[in-house]
């Protein structure tokens, strides 16, 4: 497990105005500035990323964004390639979320579109912050296959020297936007598990390098328990990100976590 945490604050389609984003932007970067054991990440719509930065370097604070095109430039209207993601500051990118993999969405990703991306943005030298989780559990225990058949899918010909530069973000699907978050405990076993599978593929030294995330109904209320008893290195955070004040409570309980 890695000493220092990570919370990626991923504000999907939000907030309405440019404004909002940058009062939401100032907030979290005034109580990054205040952790001494963790990284606050923010991830604005595209539009909104240049409102998120800052012109002072701020401590613990980090730009990140939703997606990247895995082409390089050209005629493909409506992408974002790595290389201007990281020309305007971003240091890392989430990959393959559950929403952008759902079947019908806009992006429509499969696991051979995801580990594309994931090579684009760690050649574009940021870091990927690759999201993996099943759509249902049940007790037949499924979903280790199923999370395990989409790891090795999405890091296909991911180069080992390049997995450094990996994070995990487990996110169970059928606990987005739950009214709670899996049980810590679940979360301990499905760490351990994807690290596990992360190992397989790219050894042991590697696996014991990789940070873990958890993301799904993540608020500050249950934020130090999940880090706490569920053993991961930090969260991935949806609507609770947007809520400055929750953050920002958010950021300190994480930070005060002792394992």
């Amino acid at each position: 497990m890695s000493n220092k945490k990570i919370v990626v604050g991923n504000w999907k389609m939000n907030p309405g105005t440019v404004d909002e984003a940058k009062r939401i932007a100032r907030k979290t970067r005034r109580a990054a500035s205040k952790l001494e054991h963790t990284d606050a990440v923010v991830c604005p719509p595209f539009p909104f990323i240049l409102a998120a930065a800052s012109r002072k370097k701020y401590l613990h604070y980090h730009l990140g964004a939703q997606s990247a095109s895995f082409e390089t430039g050209g005629a493909h209207t409506g992408e974002v390639s790595a290389n201007v993601l990281r020309d305007i500051g971003v240091e890392y990118v989430i990959v393959g979320h559950s929403e952008t993999r759902r079947e019908g969405a806009n992006i429509g990703d499969t696991d051979e579109t995801v580990s594309n991306r994931v090579i684009a943005v760690l050649e574009a030298g940021m870091k990927a912050i690759l999201c993996v989780g099943e759509k249902n559990r049940d007790e037949s225990g499924a979903h280790f296959d199923f999370v395990k058949d989409q790891m090795r899918k999405s890091l296909a010909d991911v180069p080992k020297l390049r997995s450094q530069d990996v994070i995990l973000a487990y996110e169970p699907v059928w606990a987005i936007g739950a009214k709670e978050s899996m049980k810590p405990e679940d979360i301990c076993e499905m760490a351990i598990f994807v690290k596990k599978i992360f190992s397989d593929i790219f050894g042991n030294d590697s696996a014991q390098k990789v940070q873990v995330l958890y993301g799904g109904s993540v608020n500050f209320h249950n934020a130090a328990d999940i880090m706490k008893i569920g053993q991961v290195d930090g969260l991935l955070v949806g609507r609770e990100s947007l809520n400055a004040v929750g953050f920002v409570e958010l950021l300190k309980a994480v930070d005060e976590v002792k394992y």
